[in-house]
């Protein structure tokens, strides 16, 4: 008989409590080729709640963007705590524009970062759609979290930079409302981009950190390698090496490979290296840092990190600089 993973992996978080999910709610922007569509998760009670802007992957999967995606992250910091707002970018299969080159594909770098602007503009309202949500948001704690494509996203809301391959425009889209960032297995350093990710993705090859700033956590895998995109191991810890330092902060997960054991979604068929106790360590690290990185009176990261050293076994391994 299997022994059942653990919600928290042995790591310490306060008590959870049920979770309302309300999606979408959807706004019409202009100019976007397609409606704003956002799931919301909160916990059910609560007030003066830190918030999440998570930025999904851009992935290969047809469902797993942020309406249907990355539950076993949402869900629980939603439990635990947070309100989490999870945008579909235009990246997302199912709107079918990933070969709309006039619109930005296939990435849609810019767009992804102008979502969060939009989200962050229009907090107000998607509080006053959200049945029961008004008034319980604190738009002093804010942070960006994404994985993979959406840790790019985050990176340039951090004061990360991409210069367009197009006409040498250097973007600089930081955003000084968000007041932490994860970044979770993001693209490392343009000039570093391998010659098949830069002919499919060209946008990557101006990706540099040295203006980056703002407070982080970098959470990259062990094994997450790939000489598609870099012939450097350490090319996904890039936001971390290469960005100024003082107030970033790198969690290693030992043998993760590029989903972290399982992020983007339950039992999905993505996921090479799936382990639900890895991912159960990852958001309760995380959790941790946000609780901490928003009050720095708050114990729960210096606790977090004693537990994961204190693990016979740790999941990880934790650097600051």
């Amino acid at each position: 008989m299997s022994t059942p993973f653990t919600e928290t992996a042995g790591l310490p978080v306060n008590a959870a409590q049920p979770v309302v999910t309300y999606s979408p709610v959807t706004f019409n922007v202009p100019g976007r080729p397609a409606p704003l569509e956002i799931k919301v998760s909160a916990p059910v009670g609560g007030e003066n709640l830190p918030v999440i802007l998570f930025s999904h992957g851009h992935g290969a999967s047809n469902f797993l963007a942020s309406l249907n995606g990355y539950g076993p992250l949402a869900n629980f910091w939603a439990a635990h705590g947070f309100i989490v707002l999870q945008p579909s970018h235009l990246d997302f299969p199912g709107l079918g524009l990933r070969d709309d080159v006039s619109a930005g594909a296939p990435l849609f770098w810019r767009a992804r970062v102008e979502d969060m602007h939009f989200i962050l503009d229009h907090l107000e309202d998607i509080e006053s759609t959200v049945p029961g949500l008004g008034g319980r948001m604190d738009r002093t704690k804010i942070a960006a979290v994404g994985h993979s494509m959406g840790g790019h996203t985050v990176g340039m809301l951090s004061g990360m930079t991409v210069t367009d391959p197009r006409d040498g425009t250097v973007f600089d889209l930081r955003d000084e409302r968000i007041t932490a960032s994860v970044v979770m297995a993001g693209p490392g350093a343009g000039e570093d981009l391998a010659a098949p990710a830069a002919e499919r993705f060209p946008e990557l090859g101006g990706t540099t950190f040295s203006q980056m700033t703002e407070q982080a956590l970098v959470v990259v895998g062990e094994n997450d390698y790939n000489p598609v995109f870099s012939e450097r191991k350490t090319w996904r810890a890039d936001a971390y090496w290469r960005s100024p330092g003082q107030n970033k902060t790198l969690l290693t997960l030992f043998e993760a490979e590029h989903i972290l054991g399982g992020v983007s979604g339950y039992d999905a068929a993505e996921t090479t290296d799936e382990n639900p106790e890895r991912v159960a360590a990852l958001r309760a690290l995380i959790w941790a840092y946000l609780r901490s990185a928003f009050d720095p009176s708050d114990p729960a990261w210096t606790d977090a990190c004693a537990a994961l050293a204190a693990q016979s076994t740790p999941w990880g391994r934790v650097e600051v600089r």
